[in-house]
């Protein structure tokens, strides 16, 4: 059997009270203890939250929730449902001597357009430059908000998104 000790902190029961309202936040008078007594503690949050899926798996891609975009010379709308989303992808570039090429993700809400992630080269010095590079974020779509491709000349953006989860934050497996 194990010992018994109890714990004055009054930043500890004031803590309980404000996590815990139905363990005696609302009241007053309580103790909190420690003992040297093993107590094993079982997590269901996930499983109380609705999801049954590792964290490091939630954002996992499968062939049912891909929104795929291969974009060159253009701007396209990829995603416009509110939420949360991942993408990953890559974008290509072939310089010229005679303009600036680029790639870039943006969020639009109708006014204005920001750009989240970008690839550029500059003008100058020799063409048939090849440039690569990846990208893999995730980006919140609001109400009235767009998320959109943009690729110049001689470049390409390929990639997929994925919904993560619902605006309210509700996660939707994979």
């Amino acid at each position: 059997m194990g010992s018994e000790y109890f714990i004055n902190s009054q930043e500890l029961e004031n803590k309980v009270r404000e996590l815990l309202p139905s363990q005696g936040g609302a009241g007053a008078g309580f103790d909190l203890s420690a003992s040297t007594q093993i107590i094993p503690i079982i997590d269901l949050t996930e499983s109380a939250e609705g999801s049954n899926v590792r964290q490091d798996l939630q954002s996992a891609f499968s062939l049912s929730n891909a929104t795929v975009f291969n974009i060159t010379n253009s701007t396209t709308t990829i995603v416009n449902t509110t939420g949360y989303w991942r993408a990953v992808g890559t974008s290509n570039l072939l310089s010229s001597n005679t303009s600036a090429k680029s790639t870039s993700l943006q969020l639009d809400d109708g006014v204005t357009t920001k750009n989240i992630w970008s690839h550029s080269i500059v003008t100058g010095g020799t063409g048939g430059l090849y440039l690569s590079n990846n990208f893999d974020f995730m980006f919140k779509v609001n109400a009235g908000d767009t998320f959109k491709a943009t690729a110049s000349l001689n470049c390409i953006i390929v990639g997929s998104c994925r919904q993560i989860a619902s605006i309210d934050g509700s996660l939707i497996d994979p």
